[in-house]
């Protein structure tokens, strides 16, 4: 993984765009390059060396005139290598260069022959593609300059203050001047009439399986966030047994605020049961809140629930990277899936819940997966995601709602993927993990995180300025204090009305308290529905 920029127009200077890209150097540490083309566009790339650690530097040249800058990973380049693009020179061996060959192979419409997560840009003199993977597990924005210049880049702070309007790259589209924005990603699931798929659940577990190998590709060390909640185990006992099975140990990692924080007690039964090599980190609400600023300004949102989960996920990443390990799987996308979160229990009818997993699974790359991104890189660490592999979700979003739905399993959320791997002769995992109840990741690193945290935040804000926000905030005001801070400080790096609207509120549907909080639910062991209770958070 890494960041890239690029600029399609005359006229930049090329020391000052190099100075651009280095604001995302923390994407990618290892090495730096960029390359201005014979039209004067440049192609800048920070790198975070995975695959092909000697040759892969970017930019990439293709046989002829077009270059290509990459972030993300494609699992299935050797297949695209030995098969379509058989007799194509490549100058690398790095996973990357496929993109650029594929462009020469079939010009705009490739996009659907790559398998991973991945942003690109690929310049050919004045013609031009840039593209974003089918969920938006990379981030890409766009923008134009004063004199009518495109940017791309994997984060705001290169181009938020270059730009005169800029936006999200919408994921699973390709863009071209001459097509405007494409959406080539149309899965059948998008139809939420197309939940007519019978249960099976040992194509469940084959096909996590198989998403969970592909991301095992690496040059480097890989690790699991293991957080003791269901979706992360689930990962870390796939990924162990498949690294057993060429003589690797899995390395684990869990944080809490103490040895006693829910996640990290039973991350630490899993990782025990699994034999992981396993390390826990620990953090103190003080020391939340000291990074909070910067947090803030790497994560690019002022989302409350990106913020509160993305806090401890940043000081592990920290852990992981002082260790050496350069990748780690995570279990982001689950709980879209298979309506993992307490409030689904509430869904009114099959088809609310249907519609509205698909609707969680279309916008992850607003939330989840932003924080799984940008918490993660600012440290220089990949994070990868099988339950969001493109063949997984085809079968499990189509398994029939009823099936998914917690009231068929008397209120037992995600019961089919936990029955799916409940195999006595064999475990996976400790019973009393595979049954755990949904624990949401902000909270189960100790409950006191969040109550803390609001109550800082109240002492930081006044009343007259929170009655104010909608006056000084006018697009997607704050309601609580809590929220007011984190727009504040999101304001102060971005202030662009553009900025403002890249982001998007994490509302829970059905239940009385609209807290992101998993406590907020009334359904929770711990349910404590005075979280937060001023109102919606933004």
């Amino acid at each position: 993984m890494c960041g890239i920029l690029a600029i399609i127009g005359r006229g930049k200077d090329e020391q000052f765009f190099g100075e651009l890209s280095k604001r995302m150097t923390h994407r990618g540490p290892d090495e730096s390059d960029l390359h201005v083309t014979e039209k004067g566009h440049i192609l800048s790339h920070e790198r975070l060396s995975i695959i092909d650690l000697h040759s892969g530097k970017q930019p990439i040249q293709g046989t002829k005139t077009a270059y290509m800058v990459h972030n993300g990973e494609i699992y299935n380049h050797q297949e695209l290598r030995d098969g379509v693009l058989n007799g194509h020179i490549f100058r690398t061996k790095s996973d990357s260069e496929v993109i650029v060959h594929l462009y020469e192979e079939f010009g705009y419409d490739f996009c659907n022959r790559l398998d991973g997560d991945w942003a690109f840009v690929v310049v050919d003199g004045d013609d031009f593609i840039a593209g974003r993977d089918p969920l938006g597990v990379k981030p890409l924005y766009y923008g134009l300059d004063e004199r009518g210049r495109i940017y791309f880049s994997s984060e705001m702070k290169p181009i938020a203050d270059q730009c005169k309007t800029f936006s999200t790259f919408p994921p699973g589209h390709y863009y071209t001047q001459k097509t405007g924005f494409v959406k080539y990603y149309k899965p059948e699931y998008e139809d939420y009439l197309k939940a007519d798929q019978e249960l099976d659940l040992k194509l469940i577990r084959e096909t996590l399986t198989e998403a969970t190998r592909k991301r095992l590709m690496s040059d480097v060390p890989i690790g699991v966030l293991l957080s003791g909640g269901l979706d992360s185990s689930l990962t870390s006992a796939i990924a162990s047994r498949l690294l057993a099975e060429t003589g690797k140990k899995l390395h684990s990692f869990s944080i809490g605020l103490n040895a006693d924080a829910p996640d990290a007690a039973a991350a630490r039964k899993v990782a025990e049961f699994l034999e992981t090599e396993h390390h826990e980190v620990h953090f103190t609400v003080e020391e939340g809140i000291k990074i909070l600023d910067k947090l803030i300004w790497h994560l690019e949102t002022y989302d409350v629930t990106s913020i509160r989960a993305s806090t401890p996920m940043y000081f592990l990443s920290k852990a992981i990277t002082d260790l050496g390990i350069k990748v780690v799987l995570s279990g982001e996308g689950a709980d879209e899936i298979f309506g993992g979160y307490l409030y689904f229990r509430n869904a009114p009818s099959t088809e609310d819940f249907q519609k509205e997993t698909i609707e969680r699974v279309q916008k992850l790359f607003t939330a989840d997966l932003l924080r799984a991104d940008k918490s993660t890189m600012a440290h220089g660490l990949e994070t990868r995601v099988p339950f969001l592999d493109k063949e997984f979700l085809e079968i499990a979003v189509r398994i029939k709602a009823e099936e998914k739905m917690p009231k068929t399993y008397d209120g037992k959320e995600k019961y089919i993927l936990r029955k799916a791997f409940d195999t006595p002769e064999n475990p996976y995992l400790p019973e009393e993990v595979l049954w755990r109840q949904k624990e949401q990741f902000s909270d189960g690193v100790g409950y006191q995180w969040i109550d803390e945290l609001i109550d800082y935040c109240a002492t930081q804000v006044t009343d007259e300025q929170l009655s104010g926000a909608a006056t000084e905030f006018p697009y997607n005001s704050p309601t609580t204090k809590e929220a007011y801070f984190y727009r504040s400080i999101f304001n102060k790096y971005y202030p662009q009305v553009s900025a403002a609207q890249t982001v998007r509120k994490w509302i829970p549907k059905w239940q009385e308290n609209l807290d992101p909080s998993g406590r907020a639910n009334a359904a929770h062991v711990k349910a404590d529905t005075e979280i937060a209770k001023t109102g919606i958070t933004v």
